[in-house]
């Protein structure tokens, strides 16, 4: 038997050598890496840049001032003024009606006519009155010449005393009937009380009228009150003679002056208000009693306050503010206008101005109109149009 050695052979194990990464591959690696390198690095510029050109817009790209009409505050005399609501009365009103009871036979006046005091209205039912009248007025006739006879036989000593004392009460009691009928019978024919206009009829002939029932209203509209209430801390500025201009809604803009005549002594305990009547004349007829009128008591006047436009107040929950004109120049030379909002302490508003007690002073410029477009330091330009103007006939309430 032939045994063949290997001289290569050894005890050792058979390791074959580590095969070495093609060249090609470790090339597509190195690319792969540097794209994502320059993809992340252009992300980045891209964010950056982006970041810059925006930034650049909106500082480049400015709003253009916003149009707005302007006012100067103005330091002024302001009248002062106490408003209160209130209702109109009349003088002399009255519904017209009959003492006694009776059926009507005759009506001797036409609705809304202009009566004098005395002025027969309507006549009831009074002949058995008259009737009483003339027998009262016979008795009185029987009466007279009785007496007469009983006084002259007494003066010649032919009759008693006790003759002529029995005849004089017959007189009077004739004398006695006769005023009593005839104030019956002045009770049935009923008078206007007052010189006044008349409403509307309530009766008809024929009817039978009961004591009390209203007949007609009848109305003095030549001098009202205007009856108002003011609050407990306003009273002590009140005095009589006091001027007062009432406003009603029948006839708008127009004033109706008149005087205090009256002031309650005691103020309400309910309301803490105090009752005021002042006294209008009307001689014209158009205010009515019962029309509700806006009252206004011209007190003394107050000294100097500033005032705007009432358009140029922003009344809000947070306070009230106006927005106030800022000028600038620029290094050019320009100049630019901004409005700021300024917060203020308001006060009355008459006559389309507001007062301002705290925030503002005179010759401040205020935008007037086109605040509810603006923020604070923002852009402005001026507007032709001017603020709206203030009425040349404002209400006087």
């Amino acid at each position: 038997m032939n045994i063949v050695t290997e001289p290569h052979i050894s005890g050792k194990p058979i390791v074959e050598p580590p095969r070495k990464r093609p060249v090609r591959m470790v090339r597509w690696f190195i690319i792969i890496g540097l794209l994502l390198a320059l993809l992340a690095g252009g992300l980045v510029w891209f964010d950056h840049f982006r970041s810059q050109m925006i930034a650049q817009f909106f500082a480049n790209n400015k709003p253009p001032p916003t149009l707005v009409s302007i006012a100067e505050a103005k330091s002024e005399v302001v009248p002062n003024l106490l408003t209160a609501v209130g209702d109109l009365a009349a003088v002399h009103q009255v519904n017209v009606t009959s003492d006694v009871s009776g059926r009507i036979t005759d009506i001797m006046f036409t609705a809304g006519a202009q009566v004098k005091a005395g002025t027969a209205l309507v006549q009831l039912y009074d002949a058995p009155d008259q009737g009483d009248l003339a027998n009262f007025k016979a008795q009185l006739t029987v009466a007279q010449l009785s007496l007469d006879r009983a006084k002259q036989l007494a003066a010649r000593q032919f009759g008693p005393q006790a003759t002529v004392d029995s005849a004089q009460a017959a007189f009077d009691q004739a004398n006695a009937g006769i005023a009593k009928t005839e104030a019956l019978i002045s009770q049935k024919l009923v008078r206007a009380p007052f010189d006044g206009e008349l409403g509307v009829r309530h009766v008809e002939v024929g009817q039978y009228l009961t004591a009390g029932t209203q007949i007609v209203s009848l109305t003095d509209l030549s001098v009202l009150y205007a009856n108002f209430t003011v609050p407990e801390k306003d009273s002590a500025q009140l005095k009589v003679d006091q001027t007062v201009r009432v406003a009603v809604d029948a006839y708008p803009g127009r004033a109706f002056e008149g005087k205090i005549t009256t002031i309650e002594p005691q103020v309400a305990t309910d309301t803490r208000n105090i009752r005021v009547q002042a006294t209008i004349a009307n001689p014209e007829h158009i205010l009515k009693p019962g029309m509700f009128a806006t009252t206004t008591v011209v007190l003394p006047d107050k000294p100097p306050v500033v005032t705007v436009p009432e358009t140029a107040v922003d009344y809000t929950l947070y306070g009230d503010s106006v927005f106030v004109i800022n000028e600038k120049k620029a290094d050019d030379g320009k100049t630019s206008l901004t409005a700021v909002r300024s917060f203020v302490q308001t006060g009355d508003r008459i006559d389309g101005r507001a007062e301002i007690l705290r925030g503002l002073k005179a010759g401040d410029r205020v935008v007037a109109v086109g605040q509810l477009k603006l923020q604070s330091g923002a852009a402005v330009a001026i507007s032709p149009n001017p603020p709206p103007p203030i009425p040349a006939e404002p209400p006087r309430y």
